[in-house]
């Protein structure tokens, strides 16, 4: 319902988050709200490209949870972008915690290919413990110090009684599988190491049921269909934000200007803000005028936000197993359970344990997905192309025992690098509460200190109380945030 006054929006942001709270007014009705975009593009973090043949993502990959409770499945269904097992009733229905039941190939520094059944019991164990963390929820008085902390002392017990009766050749193989799994771990979270994730906040995180299922022609093809359901003029591109100046005062004058790197003062009775985390804690400090409160600063300190990178890489012919759907690399030489290296500059690599296997297409092209995260992650993207191309040669040779393995191109993500990121998505570092997930979220100014409410709300994956770090916590932030001012419209109206 459209209003009589029908306030200026201004949403700054184009992706999933600022994109959802437009369409959300202008299906409403609102008639003045337009979306600032810092780059040439739409999407943010859902971003697709190629290599060679092959469709990868550079951002968003996966539908986490893909079943009714996910919004962004639910528009993926609709706009018929979704492979036809992903919509059977049966692959909503599992419930398991985004850890898909993917074939796996297994690996050792040793050069050999290990039994998958060998490295179950590795396997089986980290699940166990990982989901065993869900206990301390809501609890402050834990004497673990971090979800690492927690994760190693229970492995090494348990594999010092589980294990006991094993070779020491199994017992160390099977020690270097739950490494392995931590380093995968901290891909998920986005974290240089599990020991920089809060126990109690880890488990706000909600799951939903589904097994993660891909976009076969791309996820960006979600932000077309959505984009072309907004009028076409309603984006302004290449326009960074240099502040928005809220509380203004002065008699006559609307109550937020966002001003623009171009000079462009732009007047707004309200401002959804939907940066990632990352350019919110660099440029928090030039963004507002006045400056945030400083309970809101502190959480958007408190809560964590890393960086996850993809390197693709490309092979004239595939070395695993043709069900394959996930390589792990196991290093026999780490003597205690460890996610991260002592030496990134010269180690880093070391940190790449995993490979998902993109399906191939019809061209045949065999192309592989390695996950890397942390300071490693971020090392990696100060080099050139070619040596990171080495680095991978050399793994795979040294896993493979195959000296010819030669891949023929690879694609590598830069995340961190990215000066309107900064990173990759938040997780629940040290210290975070719900409290910051919820500081995170509220408005400015704060309810009931001006006449003048909801002048800058705030949007995005990191403002969400269990959904943070996915696209549909993203998109329904955008949506919460469109209704919070549709809602304040229409009370004001009825009254």
């Amino acid at each position: 319902m459209a209003t009589s006054s029908d306030p200026k929006i201004v949403i700054i942001g184009c992706g999933i988050s600022g994109i959802a709270a437009a369409h959300r007014l202008v299906k409403a009705g609102y008639g003045h709200v337009r979306i600032l975009e810092a780059t040439a593009r739409s999407g943010g973090r859902i971003k697709t490209a190629t290599l060679g043949n092959t469709i990868t993502e550079i951002g968003a990959a996966y539908i986490h949870g893909p079943s009714e409770e996910n919004p962004v499945f639910s528009l993926a269904r609709d706009y018929g972008l979704l492979p036809p097992e992903a919509l059977t009733p049966e692959n909503q229905a599992l419930d398991v915690d985004e850890d898909p039941p993917w074939v796996p190939n297994w690996f050792s520094s040793s050069g050999k290919q290990l039994s998958a059944e060998s490295m179950e019991p590795a396997m089986d164990m980290f699940q166990e413990i990982l989901n065993s963390t869900s206990q301390f929820r809501n609890r402050k008085d834990t004497s673990w110090t971090s979800v690492g902390h927690f994760i190693r002392t229970k492995a090494e017990r348990q594999a010092a009684g589980r294990w006991k009766n094993k070779n020491e050749t199994t017992r160390k193989l099977l020690l270097s599988g739950l490494s392995t799994m931590l380093k995968v771990e901290c891909c998920g979270s986005a974290t240089h190491s599990m020991d920089d994730l809060d126990l109690a906040g880890f488990s706000m995180y909600k799951g939903l049921r589904g097994v993660d299922c891909t976009f076969p022609r791309g996820f960006e093809g979600l932000i077309d269909k959505l984009m072309s359901e907004l009028p076409s003029d309603l984006v302004t591109y290449n326009c960074p934000v240099r502040c928005v100046h809220w509380n203004n005062t002065e008699h006559g004058s609307s109550a937020v200007t966002v001003e623009c790197e171009n000079g462009e003062k732009i007047p707004a009775d309200h401002v959804i803000l939907t940066v990632p985390l990352g350019y919110l804690k660099k440029q928090h400090s030039t963004l507002f005028s006045p400056p945030l409160p400083a309970h809101k600063l502190k959480s958007i300190e408190t809560v964590g936000f890393g960086t996850c990178d993809k390197i693709f890489v490309e092979f004239e012919t595939p070395w695993w197993d043709d069900d394959c759907e996930v390589i792990y690399l196991a290093w026999e030489d780490e003597e205690s359970l460890s996610d991260h290296v002592s030496d990134v500059s010269k180690s880093w690599i070391r940190k790449l344990v995993s490979f998902t296997v993109l399906k191939p297409n019809e061209s045949g092209s065999h192309v592989l997905c390695s996950w890397i995260c942390g300071h490693e992650a971020e090392y990696m993207e100060t080099l050139p192309e070619e040596e990171v191309r080495h680095s991978i040669t050399e793994l795979v040779r040294t896993f493979t025992g195959d000296s010819t393995i030669t891949p023929k191109r690879i694609l590598c993500t830069r995340w961190f690098t990215d000066p309107w990121t900064y990173g990759s998505y938040s997780h629940p570092a040290i210290g975070c509460t719900a409290k910051d997930l919820k500081n995170m979220m509220e408005p400015l100014p704060s309810k009931g200190t001006l006449p003048q409410p909801l002048q800058v709300l705030f949007a995005g994956e990191a403002t969400h109380p269990c959904f943070y770090s996915t696209v549909h916590g993203a998109l329904l932030t955008g949506w919460r945030e469109a209704d919070r001012l549709i809602t304040h419209y229409w009370d004001s109206d009825s009254s």
